[in-house]
């Protein structure tokens, strides 16, 4: 595993970074969302980890079967969607991805 860390000095603290990095994923979501493809909010809680940090839970759903190519459209099922499972114990968060076909 390649890990990279950036220190960036910022105008603002690390809580009202926090703040602004969740709403901007959040309106990310809204704008990628339209009626026939977007973000569905499957589950989001909280989650305590084996330190006793709190942090949140996320699972969402991502339907993408409008922006496939034309040909690969007609080998994939309509209902195409891939699976984003996210915990997030600031600053620290691990995603996972999986695809399913219904």
């Amino acid at each position: 595993m390649l890990l990279h860390e950036y220190r960036i000095c910022l105008p603002f603290t690390v809580e009202e970074y926090h703040i602004g990095q969740l709403y901007m994923i959040c309106k990310h979501c809204e704008v990628e969302t339209s009626k026939e493809d977007g973000v569905e909010v499957v589950r989001n809680e909280p989650v305590t980890n084996e330190n006793g940090v709190v942090g949140q839970l996320t699972e969402k759903r991502l339907y993408l079967s409008s922006r496939l190519p034309t040909w690969m459209r007609s080998l994939i099922p309509n209902v195409f969607y891939i699976t984003e499972k996210a915990t997030n114990f600031y600053p620290y968060t691990t995603t996972e991805y999986t695809v399913s076909g219904h």
